[in-house]
């Protein structure tokens, strides 16, 4: 750490930014990393632009967790998009992700489509029905306040939430340590009765063993291609996905493919 520049606690963890030499500036939860600012953008487009470059029509879009902001900023490129609901049980992350890590949240905070509700996503995702197109579940790690995210009655709530066609695309550990969360979560997805379940890789080398990846479930066909085309502009605000990173993403490595699949 070359400089701490803000450590609380708030109701539900403790939450640090600071500054690294190599990966700039940090936040931590709990003591482990979420974000940084040498490769946060990676994590953020791919949770991001997968989904939505696979939906034919995206106009409303639920977010719940992501209280840095980081995938609201990405969701947004999208014209298309009407409205965004982000919703994080624990504000304080947006709060200081406001105050000291303005590369996250400051595009986003000044776009009305964004709509922020600091409450319990579990709970929240119950109250709407027929309504998202997309609903990204950008959550930590199945522990503490992400606990309730991951499992079978959340998941039957977020596909009555999404209308014909609808997509969800949620936060999916790592192919080397939690294969087997990975499959649970994809046999959860089956059961409530997503049609397409398939993982794609992120590579980003801030997370353990260099990757992460998003299990996509899909009520309108195979995510593995996208079925839009994107606009110079939103090219150009690229860094990390693309047409070729997007298919690129769902090949595994064959030690993972056969228990996945």
């Amino acid at each position: 750490m070359e400089q701490e520049i803000a450590h609380e606690k708030s109701k539900f963890q403790d939450v640090e930014i600071f500054k690294t030499k190599r990966c700039g500036l940090t936040m931590a939860l709990d003591g482990v990393i979420q974000t940084t600012e040498l490769d946060e953008f990676a994590y953020q487009e791919m949770m991001s632009h997968v989904v939505l470059y696979s939906h034919p029509n995206p106009q409303r879009v639920l977010i719940i967790g992501g209280g840095d902001l980081g995938v609201a900023r990405e969701v947004l490129k999208h014209k298309c998009v009407e409205t965004i609901d982000l919703c994080d049980i624990d504000e304080k992350v947006t709060e200081l992700s406001k105050k000291y890590l303005p590369h996250l949240t400051e595009a986003a905070s000044k776009d009305p489509r964004l709509h922020l509700y600091f409450e319990d996503g579990a709970a929240y995702v119950g109250t709407k029905e027929n309504y998202y197109d997309i609903v990204i579940t950008e959550s930590t790690d199945p522990i503490g306040p992400a606990e309730s995210i991951f499992n079978k009655a959340y998941y039957e709530n977020v596909l009555k939430s999404l209308r014909p066609g609808g997509i969800i695309c949620s936060q999916g550990e790592n192919i080397w340590l939690d294969a087997d969360v990975i499959i649970n979560l994809r046999n959860i997805f089956k059961e409530v009765g997503f049609k397409d379940v398939e993982y794609a890789i992120i590579q980003i080398p801030t997370y353990t063993f260099g990757s992460i990846g998003c299990l996509v479930g899909s009520m309108g066909g195979s995510c593995k291609k996208p079925r839009r085309e994107m606009t110079q502009e939103e090219k150009d605000s690229m860094k990390y996905y693309s047409k070729a990173i997007h298919e690129a993403a769902f090949v595994m490595p064959e030690f993972f493919r056969k228990k996945f699949e």
